[in-house]
């Protein structure tokens, strides 16, 4: 599979389970905006050149790249603003945040090492 089609999958995956959680905000990956759909993408990158990394680690490189492109820590996610409440550290998250990351990693190892014919 390639980068865009794991993140594709995991964005989807993470989107069901915000709405398992009551959270309806995430969009389909194909309404997605742009600097969502790159921020799956770095996440892939993320695992597939570190198969070994954690979750938290996924969690920092996602804050990296939101505080680099000028986002803050606020009460509610607001991309006019700039403002995401899980900008802490990833101990800080409360544990459904911090299950985002676990998942997303997992998905992202299972289908970068899954054989062709399945991902096929």
């Amino acid at each position: 599979m390639t980068d865009e089609q794991i993140a594709r999958v995991a964005h989807e995956v993470i989107r069901a389970y915000c709405q398992a959680l009551g959270d309806d905000s995430q969009p389909a990956w194909e309404d997605a905006p742009q600097w969502q759909r790159d921020s799956a993408m770095l996440g892939v990158k993320l695992h597939r050149e570190n198969p070994h990394a954690s979750a938290s680690a996924t969690h920092e490189s996602w804050m990296a790249h939101k505080v680099a492109e000028g986002w803050v820590c606020g009460p509610e996610k607001c991309p006019d603003l700039k403002q995401h409440p899980c900008i802490v550290p990833f101990d800080e998250l409360p544990e459904e945040q911090k299950a985002k990351d676990y998942i997303f990693r997992g998905v992202v190892r299972a289908l970068a090492q899954a054989p062709a014919e399945i991902t096929a």
